[in-house]
């Protein structure tokens, strides 16, 4: 192969459409545009969804749902993952450096789910009711900044 006989493959290009050259074309005469309405002149033009004046189709159904922007910004940590941080104190800083959060989250919060090695500490983290039950029964605290 050399790139002087390059060519598409057999079928992938298409001739564009002659439209407006003659009967025997099969495009003459309307060239396609079917007879007379809007579609049929020069500069017939509506916008996407435009259905004649009626009511279109996507201000007929109504609204459903809503999708929050900042959902994706608090990461959830399991009480068992905190083992993985070799921090004294545990903030948001140690979970992204151990790996245990994104490094995009803006928020973190403990959940009570597993076990907890050790007592912790930590700070500026939220804490669910029963993780906070957990850590504080395992002789750790919880900072609030």
């Amino acid at each position: 192969m050399r790139l002087d006989n390059l060519k598409p493959a057999e079928g992938s290009r298409t001739e564009r459409r002659r439209v407006g050259r003659g009967i025997g074309s099969g495009l003459g005469k309307t060239a396609g545009r079917g007879h007379k309405g809007q579609h049929a002149r020069a500069g017939g033009y509506h916008k996407v969804g435009f259905e004649g004046g009626q009511m279109p189709l996507q201000r007929r159904l109504p609204k459903r749902g809503f999708k929050s922007r900042t959902s994706g910004d608090c990461a959830e940590v399991r009480l068992s993952e905190l083992r993985l941080v070799q921090a004294e104190v545990i903030d948001l800083d140690a979970l992204k450096a151990a790996g245990v959060v994104a490094r995009e989250a803006k928020r973190a919060k403990v959940v009570v789910s597993g076990a907890l090695a050790g007592p912790v500490r930590l700070k500026g983290i939220a804490v669910t009711a029963g993780a906070r039950a957990a850590i504080e029964q395992a002789g750790g605290s919880i900072v609030e900044s």
